[in-house]
């Protein structure tokens, strides 16, 4: 019996070892599951766009609340983990007692049984384990389970300790990555502010400019309106001025006509058809120094230089006048004029 319960003890104590190395591997792996599929902050900041202070403030106070829940959920896979190792050593403990007690009660059995076929002298001496053996074996068999025991805490321990060194490896590289954030937020918002003073700027100076433009444009149309009244002012002054003169000629011809004189001499160079065309030739016989008069008449305008006081006076004149090309007036004639009153 002494080899069977031996084998029996190896293969409780094997099996509960792959049970416990089964048991931690799944704690790992759980733990690793949990912060894999944990989603990390600093991914959702970088994609996401900076907008202000309140876009920040969110932001930390969203990474606050998954800092604080993979805290809970990392001490929860701890905790677990924990009482799985702590609940298969009890079963570990349990196995073992109940294989002693079984192997005991089977070597009981089989005392009891070889006792009433044959006396205690017939039983085999490898069968008979004295005291001092089976409380060596048993001290061996503890220390041994003391042992795994105490390797089983070490790798625990070292678990945790890889655990939390991890972590705070991971929140070093938080905190980076928060410092860089904040950097690349303030540069932005430097940046933004630039733009936007500069935007401003060039809208004032666009603002300015057509102000300017706007001014330019009324002080050219306000010159323009001067220019055209003061054009209008000349026309009507130069039109009344006209109007005066020729009202002048009329008023002179009219007392040369109806003078004191009983009989003049006038040379009619021409009889013009209209206004325009008497003020052409009266302008070019002015130009060479006649006094010319007009007098309208019912057949047209007549245009005349003097008067002079006798005919020989005013044929000169008529000579003068049709020998002179530049005027091409040949067929000038005098004529003597009469006052109608005195006709």
């Amino acid at each position: 019996m002494n080899n069977k319960q031996r084998w029996m003890g190896g293969v409780v104590l094997l099996g509960g070892g792959v049970l416990l190395a089964a048991l931690l591997l799944k704690g790992k792996a759980e733990i690793d599951h949990h912060s894999v599929n944990v989603p990390e902050q600093p991914a959702q900041v970088e994609s996401r766009d900076v907008g202000g202070p309140s876009s920040l403030t969110v932001d930390v106070e969203t990474e606050k609340r998954l800092l604080e829940q993979q805290r809970r959920d990392r001490e929860k896979a701890v905790a677990e983990q924990e009482a799985r190792a702590a609940e298969f050593l009890a079963m570990q403990q349990q196995a073992e007692a109940d294989a002693a007690r079984k192997a005991a009660e089977e070597y009981a059995a089989l005392n009891a049984h070889r006792m009433g076929q044959q006396s205690s002298d017939n039983i085999p001496p490898e069968l008979v384990e004295d005291e001092q053996t089976k409380q060596k074996r048993l001290a061996e068999d503890k220390a041994a389970a003391q042992k795994k025991l105490e390797q089983q805490n070490l790798t625990q321990q070292q678990d945790s300790s890889d655990a939390l060194k991890k972590e705070a490896e991971r929140k070093a590289a938080e905190e980076k990555r928060k410092a860089e954030d904040r950097k690349a937020a303030e540069k932005k918002e430097a940046e933004r502010k630039a733009a936007e003073e500069k935007r401003k700027a060039e809208e004032k100076r666009k603002a300015e400019q057509q102000k300017a433009e706007e001014q330019r444009k009324a002080a050219e149309k306000k010159e323009a309106e001067q220019k055209a009244a003061e054009e209008k002012r000349k026309a009507e002054e130069k039109r009344k001025a006209e109007e005066a003169k020729k009202k002048a000629e009329a008023e002179k011809a009219r007392k040369l006509l109806e003078g004191e004189d009983d009989k003049q001499w006038m040379v009619q160079v021409a009889l013009a058809a209209n206004e325009a065309n008497a003020d052409a030739i009266a302008a070019k016989l002015r130009a060479k120094g006649y006094k010319v008069t007009k007098s309208p008449t019912s057949k047209g305008i007549r245009i005349m230089v003097g008067p002079s006081k006798d005919r020989e006076a005013a044929d000169a004149i008529r000579k003068k006048i049709a020998s002179d090309a530049s005027l091409n007036m040949k067929s000038a004639w005098v004529n003597d004029w009469v006052p109608l009153d005195k006709r």
